[in-house]
């Protein structure tokens, strides 16, 4: 038996395959993922299978992004006879909004449900949404689960999910729900079986693109840093992050109308707002400018000020666990958030920083800091297929 994990996007298109022992679910035997499904775009099938990488380009889209592209990974799934029958298909949904605290399987009634969420994840949601629908089309006779970023952070106190708003507007759920849910329960689980301190106060980093942190106690979330929205809290590759809302009152009255808003918002600030060159940290990295040198000196000042909000709202820390591109990868950005929080405790070895390039679980802090500090690199993936396995 064997889980298809997918993740959908405006213009890619990831998977993964993961089988089944004893009810848990193994690693990736056969990852991917197919880039170029925007309109115009030339599609090409990148996939690894028993550690050799292949390279394949695909016809030009045309109709549904996901239509070649489904075809290709169908023909791909047949020809591996070693892969176990396909049983499942799990697919990341970012948002589940009030309704959906858990994983669930697709009907047509869920769907309806989770497109009136379109609006609150532009950038993600109705790629997600017709992904799954691509997917039934092709796999009509597989069952389609959906796993949603929000659930991990089902478990936040009232205080913590709350906006200082009406009740009545809170009441139509407007709140906060958080996101990086299925990354933080990997890390999550990742970190309880390498450390008992991961049972105690932690702080989890998904930097990447997006970028979020999550504070927990005992495994739960109690608190993070996206909202209602994925545009909340740290400064991103496109997204401006916590922002004052009389920003937009002032744009408002400059004429700026919705669409124009929600283009600046999710596509026009962070990272490739501030320096004007991109919203790749690696290409800023490589990059001397001032331009450059501003977007990551703010990009770092924001992780480390919410970092200590976060921190204070648990009661101090034992494990900080970095994720995501941008933390499992970059060394510099690790060693200056560490620095700069040093008054809590944390001390990182530099050789073991250096080592950790997100290959495999390292802990990079020295004996004698009071807060371990570890480089987990994620797999959403698994998650979601595990996810699958335990709902069918």
């Amino acid at each position: 038996m064997a889980i298809l994990a997918v993740n959908a996007g405006s213009s890619s298109l990831k998977f993964s395959i993961h089988t089944l022992d004893n009810g848990q679910v193994q690693p990736s035997v056969l990852t991917g993922c197919i880039q170029g499904l925007e309109p115009g775009g030339a599609p090409v099938l990148d996939w690894t299978f028993q550690g050799q990488k292949k390279t394949t380009p695909l016809p030009a889209t045309t109709g549904s992004p996901f239509n070649e592209a489904l075809r290709s990974l169908s023909d791909l799934l047949t020809r591996k006879a070693s892969i176990p029958e396909i049983q499942i298909i799990a697919h990341r949904v970012v948002h589940g909004g009030r309704d959906f605290s858990a994983s669930v399987l697709v009907t047509d009634e869920v769907l309806a449900r989770l497109d009136r969420l379109n609006s609150l994840a532009p950038l993600h949601q109705p790629h997600n949404l017709q992904g799954i629908r691509a997917f039934q089309k092709t796999f009509p006779n597989l069952p389609q689960v959906a796993c949603f970023d929000t659930a991990f952070h089902a478990t936040l106190p009232e205080v913590a999910y709350s906006f200082a708003l009406p009740q009545a507007l809170t009441d139509q759920g407007i709140r906060r729900y958080g996101f990086h849910g299925l990354s933080y329960q990997y890390v999550m689980s990742v970190l309880q079986q390498h450390s008992p301190q991961a049972q105690g106060r932690v702080l989890m980093a998904h930097l990447g693109n997006g970028a979020s942190l999550c504070a927990t106690l005992e495994g739960r979330s109690c608190a993070t840093t996206m909202g209602f929205s994925a545009l909340d809290g740290l400064m991103m590759g496109t997204r401006s992050g916590s922002l004052d809302a009389g920003v937009l009152l002032y744009l408002m009255e400059q004429g700026w109308d919705h669409d124009r808003l929600q283009t600046l918002l999710y596509k026009q600030c962070g990272l490739l707002g501030v320096s004007g060159i991109s919203a790749d940290m690696r290409r800023l990295r490589a990059d001397t400018s001032a331009a450059a040198k501003r977007a990551i000196d703010l990009f770092t000042r924001r992780v480390v000020r919410e970092s200590g909000a976060l921190v204070a709202c648990i009661g101090g820390l034992d494990v900080l666990a970095f994720s995501g591109g941008i933390g499992e990868h970059d060394a510099v950005l690790r060693a200056q958030v560490c620095e700069r929080l040093g008054w809590m405790g944390i001390a990182i070895d530099p050789a073991l920083n250096q080592q950790a390039t997100g290959d495999t679980v390292l802990a990079i802090h020295t004996p004698e800091s009071r807060v371990e500090v570890w480089v987990v690199p994620t797999d959403e993936g698994r998650v979601a297929a595990q996810e699958a396995a335990r709902l069918l």
